[in-house]
């Protein structure tokens, strides 16, 4: 049997995160009651006229810097002609020959080193509407709230050969939006959604097979079962002799395989022709010197950040700035901790921990991001403090924190209203001490005949007898004292 090479390029519609639609003032909120966000201008009622958003275009500048592209200073929309239920105008207002950005790059992980993936180009369009399929009815229906949205087209180079080639880009990718703040990056609303284009070809081939689309994918673990799912079929119908047709195919997440929609279209079966209601975009250097100035940190940055100046792991890294509001919410706690007087990479240890296991676990299960947390980034910076400089234990931090999640209440007001700051001084601990031994003569008689590993027994009465409240460390060091005396 051949031996296939697999070729993958992907299309990535992004949902631009601007206020009104594409080409009129209507909104552009997920999830209200169908045609409840229209209007004459997105339903396409004869005699009305498109208005560019600006607002989207600076998005666009935005997303092309960030991704290497060159923006092209002139360019315009085209009108892009087909018949399907969910779009009334009969056509979609897109770009072809001049799209906003051509010509771009990002740099992936793969195969244990990295790899360039080229962006061939990025161009706006207005969204379609969506057919709604309704158990129980009769017919379909169509909602058009979605008609008019603003989207990205980001298009690259087949450059990419595996599923996790193409996982690796799409996550990237969309830090990348994400983090510009352009793109919410929910590819379960659809904000997000991706198409690969795969083909295989013979090793060492140099021309390309014929390629297949897939739609329908709203995850990245759909994006892999997908990809490895049209890999498998391709070999399968090529070893047997068979033909691959250009087609574009549905993802079906029950029966994990892809299922024939429609036979792909090229270009020209579109009809592109400049859209004769609106003027060519003209974009000043002035304009993208200006857009360049407010390009935020991304992902990557970050991640550099993370492990060069505040010593953490890079999967300790990778957790942060896999959320723009966790990693926003570490640099704003370790800001204050620092001022606090808590020395930075002990600090960014702790807080990283506190922040990605113990907070997120309350923010979990309450359903809610970082950016919602009861417990503010200064707050959190003060409970790490209190715990460093030993005003209390680790075990008492735990209960604060849940306190503080539930309360808003600061550490600082907790700890004094209970009383729980940690009991550090050697007389009070002293007698707790005399009190445990007296009460565990077998276990003394095991430590003092070797058996080390019952220290720690003795410590956990000697903290439960305090409430937690006793300073393991002095402890630990004044019971060793009084069991080897």
């Amino acid at each position: 049997m051949a031996t296939y090479e697999t070729v993958i390029g992907l299309e990535v519609h992004a949902q631009l995160k601007t206020r009104s639609k594409m080409f009129c003032a209507c909104g552009t909120v997920f999830g209200l009651p169908a045609n409840t966000q229209v209007c004459p201008i997105c339903l396409g009622m004869p005699g009305t006229l498109p208005v560019v958003n600006k607002k989207a275009i600076e998005m666009a500048i935005q997303a092309g810097l960030a991704l290497n592209c060159t923006i092209n200073v002139s360019n315009r929309f085209a009108r892009k002609n087909y018949f399907y239920p969910d779009l009334p105008k009969g056509y979609q207002i897109s770009q072809y020959e001049s799209p906003i950005c051509e010509n771009g790059w990002v740099e992936i992980a793969a195969g244990g080193g990295t790899k360039n993936i080229r962006i061939k180009r990025a161009h706006l369009e207005e969204d379609a509407g969506k057919n709604v399929h309704e158990t129980g009815t009769s017919g379909s229906r169509v909602d058009l709230n979605r008609a008019g949205t603003p989207l990205l087209e980001i298009v690259t180079e087949p450059d990419m050969r595996s599923a996790d080639e193409v996982v690796a880009y799409l996550k990237l990718l969309r830090d990348v939006l994400v983090y510009l703040d352009v793109c919410d990056g929910n590819m379960e609303e659809g904000s997000l959604r991706c198409e690969p284009n795969l083909s295989l070809r013979p090793v060492g081939k140099k021309e390309f097979g014929t390629k297949v689309e897939m739609k329908n994918i709203n995850s990245f673990k759909f994006v892999k079962d997908a990809i490895e799912y049209e890999i498998k079929r391709q070999t399968k119908v090529l070893n047997e002799g068979g033909k691959i047709h250009q087609e574009t195919r549905l993802w079906d997440t029950a029966r994990g395989e892809t299922a024939v929609m429609r036979s792909k279209e090229e270009a020209h079966d579109y009809r592109y022709f400049p859209d004769p209601d609106l003027v060519p975009i003209e974009i000043s250097e002035e304009w993208i010197g200006e857009l360049k100035k407010t390009l935020p940190k991304l992902a990557t940055e970050m991640r550099g950040q993370f492990t060069e100046e505040y010593g953490l792991t890079d999967y300790a890294a990778g957790v942060l700035t896999a959320d723009k509001d966790a990693a926003e919410y570490f640099v704003q706690s370790m800001t204050a901790a620092v001022q606090a007087g808590l020395p930075k990479a002990d600090g960014a240890r702790e807080i990283a921990n506190w922040a990605t296991v113990d907070l997120r676990a309350f923010l979990n299960e309450k359903g809610v991001g970082f950016a919602e947390s009861p417990v503010k980034p200064e707050q959190l910076a003060e409970l790490v403090v209190k715990k460093h400089k030993g005003e209390i234990s680790g075990p008492i931090a735990k209960t604060v924190l849940a306190e503080m999640f539930a309360t808003g209440k600061s550490a600082g007001e907790i700890v004094k209203a209970k009383g729980l700051t940690q009991v550090s001084d050697e007389g009070a601990l002293a007698k707790i001490i005399d009190e445990v031994i007296a009460k565990n003569p077998t276990q003394v008689q095991q430590y003092r005949g070797g058996k080390e590993a019952v220290l720690g027994f003795l410590v956990g009465q000697v903290m439960k007898a305090s409430g937690g409240k006793a300073n393991p460390g002095k402890v630990n060091e004044l019971l060793k004292g009084k069991l080897t005396s």
